[in-house]
C-alpha cells in the first residue's frame, strides 16, 4: 500500500444479476466497479448489468441541487439523488425492475414542501435514518428493487465541491474566482481549472476500498467531467485504491463537451485534466465514441501518456442525441473486457 491503512472489513454481496441480464455465468464473469455519478454512471450502469451480475456502483455524493440538496441542508444527510439513480440503472428489464425503476424517479407535484422530491431519495433517507449505516440500507433498497449489482457511496460524509474558474465573471476574463457547489460548478461560465472537496481528506467508505482493490476492471466515466467524474480522485484512500488495485482501469469519455463545465474540450483534453488531478493514475483502456473522435491521433498520444491505449465504438444513441446507447455500450465494453482482460474464465 502507499501509507494508508485501510479498514478491510468482509461484506455481504447482493446475489448477481439473473437470467438475460448477465450473459455470463457465475463462476465466469468479471467483478467490475463503476465510478461516477448522475446520467453518466446510470448510462454505464445500464450497459455493464447487461454483461456481469458482479457489479458495484461507486457513487461521487457533492450533489446540492435538487430535492437532494433540499435534504442534504435540512436533515445533514448525504444527497440521496445519485444513489437513486444508480440503483434505478441497475433495475432489470422485466415488470418487476421497470416498475421499481418508475416509482423511484418519481416526482412529486405540488404547491407544498414536497413538491420537487423524489421517492427513492424519500425512502433511502428513511432507511439511513431507520438503520443507522449508509451501507446497509443502500443495499436494503436494492434488494427491494431486484438490482443487478450493488451501490456505494465514495464517502460517508457529503462533500462540497469547490472549483477554480477562469473567467467565471465575464468582465473580468483573466481573473480566476472559487466556484462552490456541485450544481454551481457543473453550469459555471468561464473555463474549470481544477475543482476540489471539502473536507480536503474525505474518509472513503471501506466498502468501496474494498470492491476497488477486488476488481477485475474498474470503469470511470462518463458523466459530468468536473462534478461527477474526478471528485472520485479527490478522495485520498479510493485515489490510493484506484492505484494499488489490480483491475484493469477504463475510462469512458463524454459525447460531447458540457455546455459549461467542458465547452470547447476536446477528448484529450479530457485526459489531460484528468491526469493533472491524478498525476499518478495510470489506466489501461480509453473508450471514446468514433464518431466524436476528430483527432485520433492527440487522443492517441493523450491516452499513452497515461499508459492506455484507445478503443473507438459507435455507443452514442441512434436517435442522434448526446446519450449513450445501452446496447451498444454494453457491447463495447464486454468487447475491451475480452480483448484486454485476462485468458481463460474470469476468477
Amino acid at each position: 500500500m502507499t501509507g494508508r491503512t485501510f479498514r478491510m472489513r468482509r461484506v455481504r454481496k447482493l446475489v448477481p444479476g439473473r437470467g438475460r441480464e448477465a450473459r455470463t455465468h457465475r463462476g465466469t464473469q468479471p467483478k467490475v466497479v463503476a465510478l461516477g455519478g448522475g446520467h453518466g454512471l446510470s448510462a454505464s450502469l445500464a450497459a455493464l448489468r447487461r454483461i456481469t451480475g458482479d457489479l458495484t456502483a461507486v457513487v461521487t455524493v457533492a450533489d446540492d441541487g435538487g430535492s437532494s440538496g433540499r435534504l442534504r441542508d435540512e436533515l445533514g444527510v448525504l444527497p440521496p439523488g445519485d444513489l437513486r439513480k444508480a440503483l434505478a440503472a441497475l433495475c432489470g428489464d422485466d415488470d418487476w425492475g421497470r416498475t421499481w425503476a418508475r416509482v423511484v424517479k418519481h416526482r412529486f407535484e405540488s404547491q407544498g414542501e414536497l413538491h420537487g422530491h423524489a421517492v427513492g431519495n424519500l425512502l433511502i433517507v428513511a432507511l439511513w435514518e431507520q438503520l443507522g449505516d449508509h451501507v446497509q440500507a443502500l443495499d436494503l433498497v436494492g434488494k427491494l428493487l431486484g438490482a443487478h449489482g450493488r451501490v456505494l457511496p465514495m464517502s460517508a460524509v457529503p462533500l462540497e465541491l469547490q472549483a477554480l474558474v477562469r473567467g467565471h465573471d465575464p468582465a473580468a476574463p483573466d481573473a480566476v474566482t472559487t466556484v462552490r457547489g456541485q450544481a454551481t460548478v457543473a453550469l459555471t461560465p468561464g473555463e474549470v481549472q481544477s475543482v476540489h472537496v471539502v473536507p480536503e481528506d474525505p474518509p472513503a467508505v471501506p466498502e468501496a476500498v474494498e470492491a476497488v482493490l477486488d476488481a477485475d476492471w474498474v470503469v470511470l466515466g462518463p458523466g459530468s467531467w468536473f462534478s461527477s467524474v474526478i471528485p472520485h480522485l479527490l478522495v485520498p484512500e479510493l485515489l490510493d485504491a484506484l492505484q494499488e488495485t489490480k483491475a484493469r482501469r477504463v475510462l469512458s469519455l463524454n459525447l460531447a463537451p458540457q455546455p459549461g463545465e467542458t465547452d470547447g474540450f476536446s477528448p484529450q483534453r479530457h485526459l489531460e485534466v484528468l491526469a493533472r488531478h491524478a498525476p499518478k493514475l495510470a489506466l489501461d483502456v480509453v473508450l471514446a465514441d468514433e464518431a466524436a473522435v476528430l483527432d485520433r491521433e492527440s487522443l492517441t498520444d493523450a491516452a499513452k501518456r497515461l499508459g492506455a491505449t484507445v478503443e473507438l465504438a459507435p455507443v452514442a444513441s441512434p436517435d442522434g442525441s448526446p446519450t449513450h446507447d445501452p446496447e451498444l455500450l454494453a457491447a463495447a465494453y464486454d468487447r475491451i473486457f475480452r480483448m484486454h482482460g485476462r485468458i481463460g474464465p474470469w476468477r
